[in-house]
């Protein structure tokens, strides 16, 4: 399996516009954040977790020439507005594109996204194929996807874990029967925006109590606001096996 982080910033992204502070004006790549987004190539298929808002130049930027599906965690806008630059996937490969979320998101993405789905479409529109998904493992294009619910406030999102790797995003509580579905990855990815508590998101301190909890061989943090700090400095207080992750870091499984 290859993973590439096409993005690892919150909702804002960074830099955040009109902001001076010293994340902000980093010159450090590492610093710059589009909206959160994973690429997996996994068994010869091409799934991304996440299409936001800079899906589109995150696509070209890793050149990505394939999508066998898109997986949603949950409908907030930073994870979804970039849906409708799958046409050009509709085109190149001459499918429907295969969307996967539950219930509650695809009528979400229903509603943004009316045009697609009205019984009068115009050409060029985006095609898709919805396929409804609970809290059971499920399979995308002959791929095991585990999905893993963890709360994000009041707001169930899924996490989901493909073999040895678990990509946690957007959450502030995970139960502990959750957990044992993480429990035996190698390689666990899970949200950390900032120091301070957050009434939606894992602080820091919060991520690493998690992941020591779970204990896999490798940790990398994601969905991090310019409050957290600059990368270079926040890699030094971590431990050896966890990592920021930045957007274009590549890993194989």
């Amino acid at each position: 399996m290859k993973v590439t982080f096409l993005g690892t910033g919150t909702s804002q992204g960074v830099p955040v516009i009109g902001c001076e502070c010293d994340v902000c004006r980093s010159l450090d790549y590492r610093d710059k954040r589009l909206r959160v987004s994973v690429h997996l190539e996994v068994e010869g298929k091409s799934l991304i977790i996440d299409s936001g808002p800079d899906f589109r130049q995150q696509v070209l930027r890793e050149r990505i020439k394939r999508v066998d599906a898109l997986l949603f965690t949950h409908e907030h806008k930073d994870h979804t507005a970039g849906m409708d630059d799958i046409r050009a996937f509709n085109f190149m490969q001459r499918i429907d594109m295969p969307v996967y979320a539950d219930e509650r998101v695809l009528r979400q993405l229903q509603q943004e996204f009316s045009y697609i789905f009205t019984n009068a479409t115009y050409p060029g529109v985006p095609r898709v194929e919805l396929h409804p998904i609970s809290n059971q493992p499920f399979e995308v294009q002959g791929i095991q996807v585990t999905p893993i619910q963890v709360m994000h406030h009041k707001i169930p999102v899924f996490g989901f874990r493909v073999g040895d790797f678990t990509y946690i995003t957007d959450a502030n509580f995970i139960s502990e029967e959750e957990k044992e579905k993480v429990r035996g990855s190698k390689v666990v990815v899970v949200n950390a925006l900032r120091r301070e508590p957050h009434i939606s998101h894992f602080s820091l301190s919060e991520a690493l109590a998690l992941l020591e909890d779970l204990a896999p061989q490798q940790a990398y943090l994601t969905h991090i606001s310019h409050l957290l700090g600059l990368h270079r400095e926040i890699e030094t207080e971590l431990p050896p096996h966890i990592r920021l992750a930045f957007d274009g870091l590549t890993l194989s499984l």
